[in-house]
């Protein structure tokens, strides 16, 4: 194991704004962005979130 990456920060959820949460959601639903683009894209840390905000937040399409 290496030393922590000094840059790195954990986020949680409510460190995203609602607005970025719905354009992330849109974007995936619209077929424009995967969930492994949408972390390289955003620097969303964990794809359960994503998860997680398109059950919340998706049109279940």
């Amino acid at each position: 194991m290496g030393l922590p990456d000094s840059n790195y920060k954990k986020r949680t959820q409510k460190d995203y704004s609602l607005s970025l949460k719905l354009q992330i959601v849109q974007e995936i639903e619209q077929g424009l962005l995967t969930t492994t683009g949408t972390l390289n894209k955003y620097g969303v840390q964990a794809g359960s979130t994503i998860r997680t905000w398109l059950k919340k937040y998706g049109n279940f399409i």
